[in-house]
């Protein structure tokens, strides 16, 4: 009959140990989606942190832009008695051009930054806004560049 309270004594070990594995087992279930939640969540923010560079980058290039149309008048109105007329005409022109393509680059590069990234929590500039004010910096750009070449000096 001693045999008998060993095997009672082993059913109950026996049973603990299944509790404690299960009891392990949703432990481990919870841990692991804990571990896919914050995977999935640096995902995201890594995606938003893909989007605040992209308008970083746009607002360089509209900044670069804005600086070129600047110079590009500044050259006509700070040279004209310094250097040759052609040189001062060349160089605004220059700057002014180069403001139109920034203007355009920067829609550009915001439109069609390369490989999708994952869903961002946070919205893009809607692409029309981006084309509307570039365009008219670009006709401001036009309209400078008609200034330095009508403009009598």
């Amino acid at each position: 009959m001693a045999a008998k309270p060993q095997i009672v004594e082993n059913s109950n070990k026996l049973k603990d140990s299944a509790v404690r594995i299960k009891d392990s087992a949703a432990h481990m279930e919870r841990s692991t989606a804990r571990v896919e939640d914050s995977a999935d969540r640096r995902t995201v923010l890594a995606a938003d942190r893909t989007i605040f560079a992209a308008e970083r980058t746009y607002a360089a290039w509209v900044r670069t832009g804005l600086v070129a149309m600047a110079s590009g008048v500044g050259a006509k109105a700070l040279l004209i008695d310094v250097l040759p007329h052609w040189v001062v005409m060349t160089s605004g022109s220059v700057f002014v051009l180069f403001s139109v393509f920034c203007f355009g680059a920067a829609v550009w590069r915001h439109l069609y930054p390369g490989p999708p990234p994952p869903v961002p929590d946070v919205a893009r500039i809607h692409p029309a806004l981006l084309v509307l004010v570039n365009g008219i910096l670009g006709m401001v750009s036009i309209a400078a560049l008609i200034g330095i070449w009508l403009e009598a000096g």
